[in-house]
């Protein structure tokens, strides 16, 4: 069985549209038909080389999606053929198998243990988490990344009270998830910066209480004038920029919370004078705000179903798999706000 896939072939480089090979099933393994696909700022990360060298070209990428089960391989127990399910890359139940290797025009194509920018992935059972029949799979795939992460963000790192001021820098597919999440947890006053307007529109649609264009205006300034000299209860990164990260860290209250959810890049450091953390403020690291997806995407789902959790505003465009090139330029650009989707 062949299918078609978007690889990354070489860094800071578009990426290509390939045949690849389905490999045969191992123990462990489900042969999903990826629906739909999320394009995440981590996979812009991976393009750009953010971590450094990668030492796996060529390999597939996305670890967002909607999906379908096809066939499941020896010792899946979880789900079966014909489940929908939500393709995500935090651990879930079940098995995690030996990552998939399919064969192409390119010679050995790697993988890790979820992929969706393919109309056919090989993931590992821990990699999935089965969904009702009726859920969208564009909710579906918010549900992989962009939901999980914020959520987890507000309710697991920063721990958001009723009342207390958040700022979220970065309002993307993610930033506008912590941004609901906020809304939800009674945060006030919730400040959106971005450097695009029209981000910044949809993050007052979800939420958002105050917004600042930090292209046009000092975001330090208005921060202050909005949060009060006390500083701001919990500053949330989404950019990995190191500046940014050093304002938030100047921002914060004596017992604020810093929450780094975007990676900097390699060897990017910051300097920040450390007295303060040993008297109540702190700086957390957020590993996809460490989401439990087998517990946590059943929560989410009840949430949408009942109308309580509102995703199809985070929708910002559908695009092809021939597109998908144009998807990730428009991700860099600002032009979409909200979550770019590859239809498969």
């Amino acid at each position: 069985m062949k299918c078609r896939a978007a690889v990354l072939v070489e860094q800071k480089k578009p990426l290509v549209i390939e045949e690849i090979e389905m490999p045969k099933l191992g123990y462990g393994q489900v042969l999903v038909k990826v629906i739909c696909s999320g394009i995440c700022g981590s996979q812009i990360g991976e393009i750009d080389g953010v971590k450094g060298p990668d030492r796996f070209l060529p390999h597939l990428l996305g670890h967002e999606g909607g999906g379908e089960v096809i066939e499941c391989g020896d010792g899946v127990k979880n789900v079966k053929a014909g489940d929908r399910v939500v393709m995500h890359w935090r651990k879930g139940a079940g098995l995690e198998c030996v990552p998939p290797k399919y064969q192409s025009k390119l010679g050995l194509v790697n993988a890790g243990w979820i992929t969706t920018f393919n109309e056919y992935a090989v993931t590992a059972e821990n990699r999935i988490t089965r969904v009702s029949d009726s859920l969208p799979p564009e909710v579906a795939a918010l549900m992989g990344c962009a939901v999980t992460t914020g959520f987890g963000v507000v309710n697991n790192n920063a721990q958001v009270k009723i009342g207390e001021s958040v700022v979220i820098y970065g309002a993307g597919g993610v930033g506008l998830s912590i941004i609901q999440a906020a809304a939800m947890s009674s945060a006030y006053p919730i400040v959106a910066v971005d450097l695009h307007d029209n981000r910044l529109e949809l993050a007052r649609k979800v939420g958002a209480t105050h917004l600042i264009n930090a292209a046009k205006t000092g975001a330090g300034s208005n921060i202050r004038q909005i949060v009060g000299n006390g500083g701001v209860d919990v500053f949330i990164d989404n950019t990995g920029n190191v500046k940014v990260i050093q304002l938030g860290y100047e921002l914060t209250s004596s017992c604020g919370r810093l929450v780094l959810v975007g990676v900097p890049k390699k060897d990017a450091n910051i300097s920040i004078n450390t007295l303060p953390l040993h008297f109540g403020k702190s700086i957390i690291g957020s590993h996809g705000g460490e989401s439990l997806p087998a517990k946590d995407i059943p929560r989410y789902e009840r949430l949408y179903q009942s109308g309580r959790l509102s995703l199809k505003e985070i929708v910002g465009r559908r695009y092809g798999l021939d597109s998908i090139n144009q998807a990730i330029s428009d991700m860099r650009s600002g032009a979409v706000a909200g979550r770019c989707l590859i239809m498969l």
